[in-house]
């Protein structure tokens, strides 16, 4: 009888251990609207939490891990908690509540590479409590996209009152085997076509990838405002894996999120680059109230800090349909250092007149400011630009990647949409899609541009990457030698090279132009678009992009070092409408130092014509109704 009895209660405590175990074991399921995404997230009975992600039946991310650590005993001690994890962060954690949302809507940029922008996703939120306290509380939170899929933590209130040190975050993407990465290290740095193996150090993001089964994928970060920036590292551990990893340690007060991780797949790699606007979505709409300030355009720069060279520059600038002078670093002296003095200009240049004679000429005027002078003086110096009539700023050499520069810059930012200044950063930022926030930022580097004069194989690398992230002031040269490209190349990266604030001439001067014709192409292009396509392309091959303000098309085509034949179909023009179109093509034939021809065709939507392309060449077309 007691052996019966014992057996009986033997079978009940496994019965209960077993149910204890089930009960974390589980398994969500959340499609994007239009199907083609479908991720499945599970906890195991090891107690890890795990998503995969397929893309149009398609396999694009292997179970991988979503974790994240935390090391809050400094303030846990401070505030005497008692009822505190004992246990790593993502081994204490009960899921509590499931929750689902749609949203299907849409809004209007600014400005933007396209003029409405969908936001359509569907939403998991799993809400999670740590069993030692249900103070502690944190949402796993995934929107699925027709464009991607997003994730990030979210921690809720903690009614201590205690901060969080969030110390990892070890979010993984698992690949299939053959996966091959564009390995850029840092954000103005070449790029290596790699395997997911003895990377040399961590990758910037966006982060674009080729799948062996025929998908493109890009990995990419989104919202990181108030955080630090996050890169992307092999996980040592586990082949095939790409996981994020954090700049440095971040302190928060709860509630807080972390920034969003992105998740894009496409069967051509040009569709990563037009459903880009995910990231966009994935930031909080405007905070700046009347926004008529805010005029995109193109832009010039005097290298010679001159009132004579800065007026030429306006005069070209007046007649040639460009928007704004750039007076570059050094105009109010030695510019590097916390001594220095963004207030009034240190050398010979009536900087005061040369803004009011832009004005007079309808050229606006930006101002290079380092970030020392900004740090130490953007609330007194912002105003006086204003007063001034200073356009907009540009920033120099911005510290990026630690809690404490981020948090500043976009506090800058607004302080600077404030007083109605547009801003381009440079050096090493990017975006994570905050201009749909603060729309005063019109151009920001994390580039490798023409700074660098790159080749054309990397300018037919860097829309496919980069360009992901959206903006990026390439600065675009013409004359000057050291250009590693043809011409007409350069005229394509206007089209190509997407920036509201467009820079043109970067290295020249304005006596450089003799009348060149095609110089008409940087007169008539536009900065911002109703719509954008990627035409044609392989990443570092080649690529054709269309883009179209109002009624007119304005493509631009770039190949890479290698010559090539492409056939360009016009099926993207309105059906049943003609078209007059200038292509502006490479001709060793034409009698200028530039050797660019401009020739009219007539088109329609059933065109399709066949382009020589150079090596290192290009070709651009402005296309209009007739």
């Amino acid at each position: 009888m007691v052996t019966r009895l014992n057996k009986f209660i033997l079978m009940l405590l496994t019965l209960f251990t077993f149910n204890q175990v089930q009960a974390e074991d589980w398994h969500k399921l959340l499609m994007s609207p239009d199907g083609n995404y479908k991720v499945i997230v599970t906890r195991d009975n090891a107690g890890e939490i795990k998503y995969k992600v397929d893309y149009r039946g398609k396999s694009l991310i292997k179970p991988s891990e979503l974790s994240i650590s935390l090391d809050n005993h400094l303030s846990e001690w401070a505030f005497a908690i008692k009822e505190k994890p004992g246990v790593p962060w993502m081994d204490g954690l009960v899921l509590k509540e499931t929750k689902i949302n749609s949203v299907d809507s849409s809004w209007t940029p600014v400005y933007g590479e396209r003029s409405v922008i969908q936001e359509k996703y569907n939403e998991l939120i799993l809400t999670f409590e740590q069993k030692a306290s249900a103070n502690y509380k944190m949402d796993i939170q995934i929107r699925a996209y027709n464009e991607g899929i997003a994730i990030r933590y979210y921690f809720h209130t903690n009614p201590t009152g205690i901060y969080y040190r969030i110390t990892e975050e070890n979010t993984e993407f698992t690949f299939s085997e053959g996966t091959q990465a564009w390995f850029e290290p840092w954000a103005q740095g070449p790029f290596t076509k790699m395997p997911l193996s003895d990377w040399p150090t961590e990758s910037e993001r966006p982060l674009t990838l080729e799948l062996e089964n025929g998908l493109y994928a890009c990995l990419a970060e989104a919202a990181m405002v108030d955080f630090v920036r996050t890169k992307f590292e092999l996980a040592g551990n586990k082949p095939n894996t790409v996981k994020t990893v954090l700049y440095e340690s971040v302190d928060k007060v709860p509630y807080f999120n972390t920034p969003w991780r992105v998740i894009m797949a496409a069967e051509t790699p040009g569709e990563l680059i037009e459903n880009n606007d995910i990231l966009l979505n994935l930031n909080v709409p405007s905070k700046i109230n009347g926004d008529s300030w805010i005029k995109p355009g193109k832009i010039v720069r005097d290298k010679s800090l001159t009132d004579k060279g800065s007026k030429e520059w306006i005069d070209f600038a007046a007649e040639h349909n460009l928007q704004y002078l750039l007076i570059d670093c050094c105009w109010y002296g030695e510019h590097v250092g916390w001594e220095t003095d963004a207030k009034e200009e240190r050398i010979n240049l009536r900087l005061k007149e040369l803004i009011a004679y832009g004005k007079e000429k309808g050229i606006g005027t930006f101002l290079y400011v380092n970030q020392q002078a900004l740090a130490k003086q953007d609330v007194e110096l912002f105003p006086l630009y204003k007063k001034w009539g200073v356009a907009g700023v540009k920033y120099g050499f911005v510290q990026v990647g630690s809690h404490r520069w981020t948090k500043w810059l976009h506090e800058s930012v607004l302080w600077a949409a404030e007083n109605q200044l547009m801003v381009n950063i440079h050096d090493e930022f990017r975006l994570t899609g905050e201009q749909r926030t603060w729309p005063n930022i019109m151009t920001v580097e994390g580039i490798r541009g023409n700074e660098e004069m790159p080749d054309a194989t990397h300018n037919t690398i860097l829309p496919f990457t980069r360009g992901i992230a959206g903006m990026g002031d390439y600065t675009i040269c013409y004359y000057i030698p050291r250009i590693k490209t043809t011409h007409a190349h350069q005229l394509a990266l206007s089209v190509i090279m997407y920036s509201p604030l467009q820079t043109l001439f970067w290295y020249d001067k304005a006596s450089d132009y003799q009348g060149e014709p095609e110089i008409e192409f940087f007169e008539k292009v536009p900065t911002i678009w109703d719509d954008t396509k990627v035409v044609e392309g392989e990443i570092g091959e080649y690529i054709v992009t269309a883009r179209r303000s109002g009624n007119e098309w304005f493509i631009g085509g770039i190949t890479n070092n290698d010559a090539r034949e492409i056939e360009l179909n016009f099926n993207f023009l309105d059906e049943g409408k003609k078209y007059i179109a200038t292509f502006y093509q490479d001709d060793e034939s034409i009698n200028t130092r530039t050797q660019v021809s401009l020739k009219q065709k007539k088109l329609t939507s059933k065109s399709k014509i066949k382009l020589p392309l150079k090596a290192s060449g290009g070709m651009a077309i402005w296309i209009r109704a007739q």
